[in-house]
């Protein structure tokens, strides 16, 4: 199977705004604002790309912008990706779910949070980490959630390694298969035909947590998950939508 890339380059609608969340130029993010905001968790979608500088939230442009079509109140924000320097992305992260949704008033409360690939390593990581009780649940696509296996099999011409510095063995507080288990719902969507990030790496960590949602894609690749003219998509949406009732 050859995977349709043309999400990565895809133009969306422009956001409505931009927010801050800090003094460094990558702590912004994008709003989007969906029709059914105001009655809906916030939801705030990290982009992947293998922690790796060279990608940014502009990939998740198409995305973002039909989740908001959806009726979402879409926050897609961007976080620094520094090689050898995890814990700047993870402060971001941490930092963009305790301070943007107080420049939203469009939405009731609660947040969602959505990842693909890196992204999805970040928001399981958050998942446990950054737990609030505004926190409704968690949807991680195609996510890198074992880091340790992750670096056995050199994923992203070995981005785990690049990411942390070191040895996954010895940054546990960084890895989601290390940490408790989630206190939120979490679901996991997987494609099945995943060369980026196989299905065997997700399927461990929902092995580890059984209380967490798989659901594996026939067909589907590593992008599909993120693409909304994908066969993929319903499913995305379906997710979603049950993390939110």
């Amino acid at each position: 199977m050859t995977e349709d890339l043309s999400i990565l380059t895809r133009k969306g609608n422009p956001p409505d705004h931009i927010l801050i969340y800090g003094s460094h130029a990558d702590q912004v993010a994008d709003i989007r604002y969906g029709s059914d905001g105001a009655r809906r968790p916030l939801l705030m979608l990290i982009h992947g790309g293998f922690w790796k500088p060279e990608y940014d939230r502009q990939h998740t442009e198409a995305m973002s912008s039909a989740l908001a079509a959806e009726g979402w109140t879409v926050i897609t924000p961007e976080y620094r990706r520094i090689p050898g320097n995890p814990d700047a992305s993870l402060e971001d992260i941490a930092s963009a779910i305790e301070l943007l949704p107080h420049q939203v008033a469009r939405h009731n409360g609660k947040i969602l949070l959505a990842g693909h690939s890196a992204g999805g390593h970040l928001v399981l990581w958050a998942a446990v980490k950054c737990a609030t009780p505004a926190l409704a649940g968690v949807l991680a696509l195609a996510p890198a959630a074992d880091l340790r296996m992750a670096h056995d099999l050199k994923l992203g011409d070995g981005a785990v390694l690049k990411f942390l510095g070191k040895n996954p063995a010895e940054r546990p507080d960084a890895d989601p298969m290390q940490l408790p288990a989630p206190a939120v719902p979490v679901t996991v969507l997987q494609g099945s035909l995943d060369k980026v990030v196989p299905p065997i790496v997700p399927e461990a960590y929902c092995k580890a947590f059984p209380k967490t949602q798989l659901v594996l894609l026939p067909d589907a690749g590593h992008f599909a998950v993120i693409d909304p003219q994908s066969n993929a998509w319903p499913a995305v949406l379906s997710a979603l939508r049950g993390l939110s009732d």
